[in-house]
């Protein structure tokens, strides 16, 4: 095995060092991973920043990476599920497995959860990360690493449909053509949504929001009239949409889930703001409009998997920018600047454990 570990350390903000680390050692339960495809999260963008997304701050160096892939270099003693060579992808956070949310099926509100890049948990953007290995999922051999890496981001899109109760026949409403938007809206397709209408500032997120499949796109402006919004949406959608899913985290995009929604409706908030928020809930509360939070995911990574190895959701479109490890800084200076949509980092040569080129 190459001693080679070169790895991205976030020392405080605006301190992301590439360096080498010792390679882990795993427990009886884990296995070690030759990293592939790490995605850049806005998340990942706010600690390089700022030192702090929502609650969690960086007080001490952090390994970034969440959102990832990679190949199992070595198996712990325990483990039965995975052998040497198998490509998986990562699910990040691996809960205590005994606490009251864990026994409930909840484990993701497990209060001491191990969640990658997470302070003060270090995450895997690196040559080499060990994971409890029943938190890492096979790839079948047609799927790529680029998507074994995107079903993170896209169980917070199906997590958050489920929450939202998304059926067959459903009109839905999402707020933000970011990936998080992006992948609410391919999930509330998957599960048999009638018609998706997507908002954002940017045109050619809109743009791609309509090749992966919104049936109506609103490019709305930053200073737009609040009852226009509503109105507009109303129109276009030709009812009120039964659930109304927020993935900006924008006060104007928490007011407008919760107005839009039809009576009796829901409304999901995925996005992370400010901490305060002025909302209109006499209004929510009046017209019995449920307002309902997610945190990451539960219970979802199977499905997210079937979803893309069957082909009923494409994710391959929201890459677009390839970086290498050692180009990481590039990598997220795109991500601050907001180039793409999503932009992925190759550990590895690109296409090293891919099956067929990745298009």
């Amino acid at each position: 095995m190459a001693e080679d570990n070169l790895t991205a350390v976030l020392h405080k903000p605006n301190d992301l060092r590439l360096e080498q680390t010792p390679i882990p050692v795993i427990n009886d339960d884990e296995v070690l991973l030759r990293m592939d495809c790490v995605g850049i999260c806005g998340s990942d963008v706010h600690y390089w920043q700022k030192g702090a997304c929502g609650h969690f701050t960086l007080k001490e160096p952090m390994i970034m990476g969440h959102e990832a892939s990679g190949v199992v270099a070595k198996i712990g003693a325990k483990v039965k599920n995975l052998k040497v060579g198998d490509r998986v992808a990562i699910e990040p956070g691996v809960p205590c497995r005994y606490c009251e949310f864990c026994k409930s099926g909840r484990y993701h509100l497990c209060p001491d959860i191990v969640f990658c890049a997470t302070p003060p948990v270090h995450g895997n953007l690196a040559r080499y990360y060990k994971h409890a290995a029943d938190f890492c999922y096979k790839l079948p051999d047609h799927v790529t690493m680029e998507e074994g890496a995107l079903l993170e981001p896209l169980s917070v899109g199906i997590h958050a449909c489920r929450r939202g109760g998304v059926a067959a026949g459903h009109n839905v409403l999402v707020l933000g053509a970011g990936p998080i938007g992006l992948v609410c809206m391919l999930a509330a397709k998957a599960m048999g949504a009638n018609k998706v209408l997507i908002t954002d500032l940017s045109r050619s997120r809109l743009e791609l929001a309509k090749k992966m499949g919104a049936d109506f796109t609103v490019q709305v402006a930053p200073d737009a009239n609040e009852a226009y919004m509503v109105q507009k949406v109303h129109e276009l959608l030709g009812t009120h949409p039964d659930v109304s899913i927020d993935a900006s985290g924008a006060q104007a995009t928490v007011r407008l889930a919760m107005l839009a929604t039809k009576s009796g409706g829901v409304a999901v908030l995925v996005g992370m703001g400010s901490r305060d928020v002025t909302v209109p809930l006499a209004g929510a509360v009046a017209r019995e409009v449920d307002v309902r939070g997610i945190f990451r995911y539960v219970n979802i990574y199977p499905i997210a998997l079937a979803m893309v190895a069957s082909g009923q959701v494409n994710v391959k479109p929201l890459v677009t920018h390839h970086f290498s490890l050692e180009n990481t800084l590039a990598a997220y200076e795109a991500a601050h600047r907001g180039d793409g949509v999503k932009i992925m980092i190759h550990v590895q040569r690109r296409d090293a454990n891919n099956p067929v080129p990745f298009q």
